[in-house]
C-alpha cells in the first residue's frame, strides 16, 4: 500500500480503524442515566404491615443497565418497576452466573435520607461479579446509581414525616444472553430495586399474631451438610451458595434460628475478656459490612478508659479466629458464656438466646433482659449512624434536591 492510499484512507477517517480496530468498551458511568417516570405509582404499604412483611412490595422506580461482550456497559436508565425479560438459555438460569447485594437506606431523624457504607457493598458487589466471570465496574458509579433512584423514590417512600425508617436496597446482576454453553455470558444486566422492609431484627410481625415472641434467637447449627469449605465461594454474595442452603435454613426456622453472622462474648479459661468471630481467611464466611462496622466500632470503643464502658461493659480483646461449636459448648458448660448475637442487613444486631447443638439446645445468658449488654450498646451505635443522631464518616447522605 502506497503513501498515498494510506494518507487517503487517514482523511476519510479508515485510518483509525485500522489503527484501533476494535472501538473501546464503555465503562460503567451514572452521568448518563436517563430517567422515566412511571404513569401509574404504586401504594406505598403501611408501616409494620403484613403486606411490608411478606417483602413483596417495591417501591415506583428501578435501575437497569445492561453490559454486551465487546461492547462494555450501556447506558443506565431509571425506569418504572416491572418485570424483566430473559431468554431461556439465558446463563445465570444454568451456571447460576448471578450475584447481588443487600443494603439499607434510612430516613433520619434529621430528616435525611442515608446509606451506610454503601462503598463497601458496592465493592462487594463487583468482587461477586468477578467471581462468577460477571464484568467489573466502578463501585463509585454503582453508588452513584443508588443514590439516583433514592432521589426519585426516596422522598415518597421515605417520607420525612415517619423518620426512623428504611428501605431495602438489591442491586444485582445476572447473565444473559441467548448462548447455551459452559462459558462467560455475553450479555449481561445490573439493576437495582428498593423494597419496604420489615424491622426482623424485632423477631415478630405485631399484625399476624396476639403477643411478640420471646426475645433473642434460637440459632440451629449445621446439621449434616456443608455449606462452605476452605478456598471456596462463601466470601462472594451469589446465589449458587443460598439455595443449597434453603433446606436447612428452612429447618432452622421452624426452630426460630437464624442466618447471619455469629459473634461470642466469653471469658477466656485465663479469665480474659473477649468478643470472638470467624476469620475471613479461609473464604468461609461473606465480608458482612455489619459485621465488619461491629468489630470496626468493637476495636475503637471497648477498649480501656472508654467512655462507652460502665459497670456492665467492660474492654475486652476483639478476635477473628476459628474455633468449634465443641469450644462454644465447653464455655456454656463452664458458665464463660457472656452473651451471643448475630449481625447482618437483614437481622440488623438481634441476640441469640439459644443455640440447637447435637440436638440439645444451649441457653445463652442476655444480661439485659431482652439482650446482652454489649449487644444493646452495638446496636445503639450503628442506629445512631445510620439515622443521623451522630455524625459518622460511615453515614453516606443522600441528596434530594
Amino acid at each position: 500500500m502506497s503513501a498515498e492510499t494510506i494518507d487517503h484512507l487517514t482523511a476519510n477517517g479508515v485510518g483509525e480503524n485500522l489503527a484501533h480496530p476494535n472501538p473501546p468498551v464503555q465503562d460503567l458511568d451514572a452521568s448518563k442515566l436517563r430517567i422515566e417516570l412511571t404513569k401509574n405509582p404504586r401504594t406505598v404499604p403501611k408501616l409494620k404491615s403484613d403486606e411490608t412483611w411478606s417483602c413483596k412490595a417495591c417501591t415506583d422506580h428501578m435501575v437497569k443497565v445492561n453490559w454486551l461482550e465487546g461492547k462494555g456497559w450501556g447506558v443506565p436508565e431509571v425506569v418504572p418497576y416491572g418485570p424483566l425479560t430473559m431468554m431461556p438459555t439465558a446463563s445465570c438460569l444454568h451456571y447460576a452466573t448471578q450475584c447481588f447485594e443487600g443494603m439499607k437506606v434510612y430516613r433520619g431523624f434529621d430528616g435525611k435520607l442515608r446509606l451506610f457504607r454503601p462503598d463497601r457493598n458496592c465493592a462487594r458487589l463487583m468482587s461477586s461479579a468477578v467471581r462468577v466471570a460477571l464484568p467489573a465496574f466502578d463501585p463509585l458509579e454503582l453508588e452513584k446509581l443508588i443514590k439516583a433512584l433514592m432521589k426519585v423514590d426516596g422522598a415518597k417512600w421515605l417520607p420525612e414525616s415517619q423518620p426512623g425508617n428504611f428501605l431495602y436496597l438489591r442491586p444485582a446482576m445476572t447473565g444473559n444472553g441467548e448462548q447455551l454453553g459452559v462459558t462467560a455470558p455475553s450479555e449481561v444486566l445490573l439493576f437495582i430495586i428498593a423494597v419496604p422492609w420489615p424491622d426482623i431484627s424485632t423477631g415478630w410481625n405485631p399484625s399476624s399474631t396476639g403477643a411478640p415472641k420471646p426475645p433473642g434467637l434460637k440459632l440451629l447449627t449445621s446439621q449434616n451438610d456443608t455449606r462452605a469449605w476452605p478456598g471456596g465461594f462463601d466470601n462472594a454474595k451469589v446465589g449458587a451458595k443460598y439455595g443449597p442452603a434453603f433446606v436447612a435454613t428452612m429447618e432452622g426456622r421452624k426452630k426460630e434460628a437464624g442466618a447471619s453472622n455469629f459473634f461470642v462474648v466469653w471469658k477466656t479459661k485465663d479469665g480474659r475478656l473477649e468478643l470472638i468471630t470467624a476469620p475471613l481467611d479461609d473464604k468461609i464466611i461473606l465480608d458482612g459490612v455489619t459485621r465488619r462496622s461491629v468489630l470496626d466500632l468493637a476495636r475503637e470503643r471497648f477498649v480501656a478508659s472508654s467512655e462507652y464502658l460502665n459497670s456492665d461493659v467492660k474492654s475486652l480483646d476483639v478476635v477473628e479466629r476459628t474455633y468449634t461449636m465443641a469450644e462454644v459448648e465447653e464455655a456454656q458448660n463452664d458458665g464463660r458464656i457472656i452473651e451471643a448475637f448475630v449481625s447482618g442487613t437483614a437481622y440488623f444486631i438481634t441476640p441469640v438466646s439459644a443455640i440447637n447443638f447435637r440436638d440439645a439446645e444451649m441457653s445463652i445468658p442476655m444480661a439485659g433482659g431482652d439482650s446482652g449488654h454489649y449487644a444493646r450498646i452495638v446496636k445503639k451505635w450503628l442506629l445512631d449512624i445510620k439515622y443521623g443522631n451522630v455524625s459518622h464518616k460511615c453515614g453516606v447522605v443522600v441528596g434530594e434536591d
